[in-house]
Protein backbone atom coordinates (compact mmCIF):
# COMPACT_ATOMS: atom_id res chain seq x y z
CA UNK A 1 0.00 0.00 0.00
CA UNK A 2 1.04 3.09 -0.71
CA UNK A 3 2.53 5.59 1.86
CA UNK A 4 1.22 9.00 2.18
CA UNK A 5 2.79 11.97 2.96
CA UNK A 6 1.51 15.70 4.10
CA UNK A 7 3.35 18.80 3.91
CA UNK A 8 0.39 21.18 3.92
CA UNK A 9 1.46 22.51 7.37
CA UNK A 10 4.84 24.01 6.16
CA UNK A 11 2.82 25.81 3.16
CA UNK A 12 0.18 26.83 5.64
CA UNK A 13 2.36 27.94 7.84
CA UNK A 14 4.18 29.83 5.18
CA UNK A 15 1.06 32.04 4.12
CA UNK A 16 -0.10 33.03 8.13
CA UNK A 17 -2.92 30.83 8.25
CA UNK A 18 -4.29 29.22 11.16
CA UNK A 19 -5.90 25.92 10.26
CA UNK A 20 -9.41 27.50 11.28
CA UNK A 21 -8.87 30.00 8.40
CA UNK A 22 -7.80 27.59 5.62
CA UNK A 23 -10.86 25.47 6.34
CA UNK A 24 -13.02 28.07 6.33
CA UNK A 25 -11.03 29.31 2.81
CA UNK A 26 -11.90 25.63 1.42
CA UNK A 27 -14.86 24.70 2.93
CA UNK A 28 -14.12 22.08 4.93
CA UNK A 29 -13.99 21.89 9.02
CA UNK A 30 -10.97 22.88 10.89
CA UNK A 31 -10.46 19.03 11.89
CA UNK A 32 -10.34 17.63 8.43
CA UNK A 33 -7.30 19.93 7.92
CA UNK A 34 -5.74 19.05 11.51
CA UNK A 35 -6.14 15.25 10.18
CA UNK A 36 -4.06 16.42 6.92
CA UNK A 37 -1.64 17.73 8.33
CA UNK A 38 -0.97 14.93 10.28
CA UNK A 39 -1.50 12.96 7.26
CA UNK A 40 -4.41 10.64 8.86
CA UNK A 41 -6.63 11.17 5.67
CA UNK A 42 -6.47 11.51 1.88
CA UNK A 43 -8.21 14.46 0.22
CA UNK A 44 -10.45 14.52 -2.80
CA UNK A 45 -8.77 15.97 -6.18
CA UNK A 46 -11.35 18.65 -5.23
CA UNK A 47 -10.26 19.12 -1.78
CA UNK A 48 -6.37 19.42 -2.81
CA UNK A 49 -7.13 21.31 -5.64
CA UNK A 50 -8.93 23.98 -3.36
CA UNK A 51 -5.55 23.89 -0.99
CA UNK A 52 -3.56 23.85 -3.83
CA UNK A 53 -4.80 27.06 -4.95
CA UNK A 54 -4.76 28.85 -1.57
CA UNK A 55 -1.53 27.99 -0.02
CA UNK A 56 0.40 28.76 -3.79
CA UNK A 57 2.03 25.55 -3.90
CA UNK A 58 1.48 22.75 -6.57
CA UNK A 59 -0.59 19.28 -5.60
CA UNK A 60 2.79 17.38 -5.93
CA UNK A 61 3.89 19.48 -3.56
CA UNK A 62 1.47 18.85 -0.67
CA UNK A 63 0.80 15.93 -1.01
CA UNK A 64 3.07 12.89 -1.42
CA UNK A 65 1.81 9.09 -2.32
CA UNK A 66 5.03 6.63 -2.44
Amino acid sequence: MAEFECRLKRYRQLKDLTQEQLAEMVGVRRETIMRLEKAQYNPSLKLAIDISRVVEAPIEELFIFE
